[in-house]
């Protein structure tokens, strides 16, 4: 007898650019990937969660009424049936190769030709991944990972997806990260994808409720910290993310529209980190930002 092949919920829905952040984060908090389109002629954004079918169905009901309130938006919710195979082709198909930047080559397990020359090539698995290259607010972390110019010690990465930023940052200055998210699935994910590149030894990665969690704040101080997470979760971090940073250390904040950069500035001004560079990319932006290094304190080792 042949058996069925595994199928999968998808579940899609069209918000305004005010209400993407609360809804990205309802789907994201029960379904294994979730993916956002921006019709610019429009401007709307249509999101898509892909779940185990059957699964998490009240969470998804109360997630979804949480950002209701919260948006004052109420979309309307199509679901739809994807078999695991089609949902996989159509994500490989859906994930070229991304050259970012002068250095990163972002690939997935389902490309043959040979690596690009002068590039770091970093290979994740596209069946499970939680951040790719391809979304602007990666592709911010990775350029704004290239331009820095100091060598960091203790290491970051919150909010990790597939790992893809603490591998990049694992293999270009050779150093443990610690890479953490709220999502076990996620955790695995980062970890498997640090054994493809061959940093496994180089990359913890556990599941943390970021500050909250005692690992994160014993590895500490850090000199570099990646965030790639929502604005309003970054905004309430703003403080506990400053005391754990070295003097002089940088963190690189992403997830956040353009609308929304502002006040995820404002709020980390006030925790006393200063601005260094701002890079957007299309309707999204990635901040990066230090704090103040005091007189006779001395600089971290550059690259």
């Amino acid at each position: 007898m042949i058996a069925k092949p595994e199928v999968l919920d998808c579940v899609s829905l069209i918000v305004p650019a005010a209400a993407l952040e609360s809804f990205e984060a309802a789907l994201g908090a029960v379904c294994r990937a979730v993916s956002f389109f921006h019709d610019e002629d429009n401007d709307l954004w249509d999101i898509q969660g892909v779940k185990e079918r059957g699964a998490f169905e009240d969470e998804l009901v109360s997630a979804l009424a949480v950002a209701e309130m919260l948006t004052g938006h109420a979309p309307v919710v199509t679901r739809s049936s994807v078999p695991v195979g089609g949902w996989l082709a159509r994500t490989k198909q859906a994930f070229p190769e991304q050259l970012i930047g002068k250095r990163f080559a972002i690939r997935s397990t389902h490309i043959s030709e040979p690596p690009v020359v002068g590039r770091m090539t970093i290979t994740l698995d596209a069946g499970l991944a939680f951040g790719t290259g391809e979304h602007n607010s990666t592709r911010g972390c990775l350029l704004a990972l290239e331009r820095l110019a100091r060598r960091p010690r203790r290491i970051l990465d919150l909010g990790t997806g597939s790992g893809i930023l603490a591998i990049a940052a694992a293999r270009r200055w050779h150093r443990n990260v610690l890479a953490t998210d709220i999502d076990p699935r996620a955790a695995r994910v980062a970890a498997a994808n640090a054994r493809l590149n061959g940093v496994g030894g180089k990359i913890r990665a556990i599941r943390a409720d970021g500050w909250m969690d005692k690992t994160i704040r014993r590895r500490g101080p850090y000199d570099l910290v990646f965030a790639n997470i929502l604005a309003r979760p970054l905004c309430a971090m703003a403080h506990q993310l400053a005391k754990n940073l070295q003097p002089g250390g940088t963190v690189i904040l992403a997830g956040l529209l353009g609308v929304q950069a502002n006040w995820v500035l404002s709020a980390h001004r006030r925790a006393g980190l200063v601005l260094q560079s701002r890079i957007n990319d299309g309707a999204w932006t990635t901040l990066v930002l230090r704090t103040k290094v005091v007189s006779g304190q001395l600089p971290m080792v550059r690259s």
